[in-house]
């Protein structure tokens, strides 16, 4: 019951991280949209990564489906290009490795 509890107040936390962090860079690159879009993003970004390393297992191959899928999440919640996407996805991975390594209170990436 522990384990559970752990996981779901991990993924909590990772989500209203990766939000925060979605919305300053979003933001950083002339974005309108708000926290609401952001907290979108985290969570489709999080259930993609989930399912797509359930059904994939991990490695390369899954992270780069992964990543594929939520650039085009990114695409379609802020109307952007794909380089656009891929540079906002990058800078967002980047800041949240940093934020987990400085917080490392729950196993695995935000």
């Amino acid at each position: 019951m522990a384990d559970g509890l752990f996981a779901v107040v991990s993924f909590i936390v990772s989500v209203i991280i990766s939000t925060i962090i979605i919305y300053f860079v979003t933001k950083l690159f002339g974005e309108k949209e708000g926290i609401k879009q952001a907290f979108i993003a985290a969570i489709i970004g999080a259930i993609v990564y989930t399912v797509v390393y359930f059904l994939v297992g991990t490695g390369w191959i899954a992270a780069i489906v992964g990543g594929i899928v939520w650039l085009l999440a990114l695409r379609a919640l802020y109307s952007i290009g794909w380089l656009k996407a891929l540079v906002i996805a990058v800078i967002v991975w980047i800041a949240a490795t940093i934020v987990g390594i400085l917080l490392p209170t729950a196993p695995g990436p935000l």
